[in-house]
Parts: C-alpha cells; structure tokens; sequence
C-alpha cells in the first residue's frame, strides 16, 4: 500500500468512474483498475462494486476511504511544513475565487504579487462558491476568496475588505433623475440576477428585500451565469441590476449605455470578502502575506479590513 495507491481509490470514489478517475490522476484506466485490483487483494476486502454501468462504494470501502483522506491529508501537510521551512513565499498557491470577484481583483494584485514574491506561483482557479468549499475540503486548493460566511469548525477566515454594491441601469431610465437612489426605489426596478448558485444573487435580493426571485417581467426566467451577461442585457434596456464595487472599473465602463449609481446612502448595500483556508493549513504565514498584498492594491471604492489576530 502506498500514497499513489490511495489517490486512486479516492479519485474513483470522487467521480464514480474508473475512467474519469484514471484521467484525474493521469495515468490508464487498466493501471489505475490493476492498482486498485492488487490493494483490494492486499488487504483482503472489495472497496468498490463494479457493474458495466455504475462503480458503488461498499461499507467497508466507506471506512477505508475515512482514513485514505487522513492519510493524504497528513502527507500534504508534511510536504507544506517542509516548503514553509524552507521559504514560505515559494512554490504553489491555490487559491480559488468565486467569479463575481475573480475578474476584477485579479487584474489588482497579481504584478504587484510577482513583484513582492517573485518565487510564488499563484495556481488560480474560478467557481462557484458551494463547488469552491467542496474542493477546499478535498484539499484540491489551499484558499478561496469568498464572499459569504463559512462554518467556522472547519475553516479559518482572514477578512480582506468590504465591497459596496452599485446600481447599473440603462440610459434614461426613470431613475437617472433620481438624486440618490433608495431602498424604496430598488423595490420596484426590473432586477436582473445572476443563476441561484452565485451568492451574489442571495446577496442583492437581501439588498432589494426580496424573499424570492422576481416572477413577473421580461428576464423573470433568466439565469445568467455572469455579470458580463446581465450588463450587456442592462445596455439593451431589459432592466437594472446590481454589481460590485471592484466590477465598475471593468471594459465595460466606457459604454454609455449603462449608468452606474453609488447606493451610499444604503448601510447595508455591500458584501464582505475573505480569504478562507482549513484549519490545518500549515501555512498561515504565506496566506496572511497574500491577504496583505490584496488589502495594500485596493481601490478607494473598498473599504480594507484589518488583518484578523492568530487564533
């Protein structure tokens, strides 16, 4: 039994598919079914029922799963104590962000964090904020820069800033004559959302104190997948809707299709970024060194947030 042997049977139990799993760890289904086959015989038991259409996890699978996740989990960490002993700021850093965020800070920090820290190589990947949790739990990244509240039994937060949301909507709208925009007024605006899964779109229905989707007007079904697509609808007139602080400075700033407004004079028009890691995570160090560099590269739009003491 060795490490490989256990990245397999975790990768088959991940995808359900000995196919898929082989692809994940970049080797042949046969090598990867014949490693598994001579485990199973090792230790004696069947991990997984195979039949032509499904691969089943079976009870004592379950259980030997629990520890090949410990196992791995505490290999990681040897190699991440041994990096941080060596140099903190070297090697890879995963870091996922969600998409609402991801295109707008990036473009922020990543020179100034070459700059600083020439020998770390940033990995970045971008989903959606309940896909990000599971692949920070699987170890599959290191960090992700959320913007909703996590369970802190399993994670650790550094808070990173405070971005306002803005109202964008089209030229000559009714409310371009509005000297500022209230809350009374986000009440009855044709809102555009973003697909459910995003947790902007919880986030702006709190702000426009909707307790559930809008059913009624022209863009009642739609499901946006980014806030490319809803400004591009908001240019054409089909409604308003609201975007982050950091997105006002995108490309699409120069169209004078769409007006943006500041929704200052709402306390609760923001939404708070962090930086979420695992508790056992050994390197803290390296992580509070990123947060530093997001927090001194953000525009006066943001509101920066102080760094959080060690637990």
């Amino acid at each position: 039994m060795n490490l490989r042997d256990l990245k397999y049977i975790l990768a088959v139990a991940e995808t359900r598919h000995f196919g898929r799993a082989a692809e994940r760890c970049f080797v042949s289904q046969p090598t990867l079914s014949g490693q598994i086959k001579k485990l199973e015989d090792e230790l004696g038991v069947v991990i997984f029922e195979r039949t032509n259409r499904s691969v089943e996890i079976t009870p004592v699978g379950e259980a030997i799963l629990v520890h090949a996740r410990l196992a791995l989990e505490q290999a990681e960490a040897i190699e991440q104590v041994a990096r941080a002993h060596q140099d903190p700021m070297s090697g890879p850093l995963r870091i996922g962000a969600i998409p609402t965020l991801s295109p707008y800070l990036m473009p922020l920090i990543l020179l100034p964090l070459k700059q600083t820290y020439p020998k770390l190589r940033l990995v970045l990947s971008e989903e959606i904020t309940d896909l990000l949790l599971g692949r920070l739990a699987r170890h599959e990244i290191d960090a992700a820069l959320l913007a909703t509240d996590v369970d802190e039994n399993d994670f650790n937060t550094l808070p990173l800033f405070e971005e306002p949301f803005w109202l964008a909507h089209p030229v000559n709208h009714p409310l371009q004559n509005h000297p500022e925009i209230t809350s009374q007024d986000l009440e009855h605006i044709e809102l555009l959302l973003l697909a459910d899964g995003h947790c902007l779109t919880h986030q702006v229905m709190e702000v426009c104190h909707l307790s559930e989707r809008p059913h009624r007007g022209e863009m009642a079904d739609l499901r946006a997948s980014s806030l490319e697509t809803l400004l591009q609808l908001v240019r054409a007139g089909f409604g308003c809707t609201l975007i982050p602080a950091l997105a006002i400075r995108g490309g699409w700033m120069g169209d004078s299709g769409i007006v943006t407004r500041s929704l200052a004079t709402l306390p609760d028009a923001y939404r708070r970024i962090s930086l979420v890691f695992r508790k056992s995570f050994p390197r803290r160090q390296t992580l509070e060194s990123f947060a530093a560099v997001i927090r001194d590269h953000l525009p006066d739009t943001v509101k920066p947030l102080p760094p959080k003491p060690p637990d």
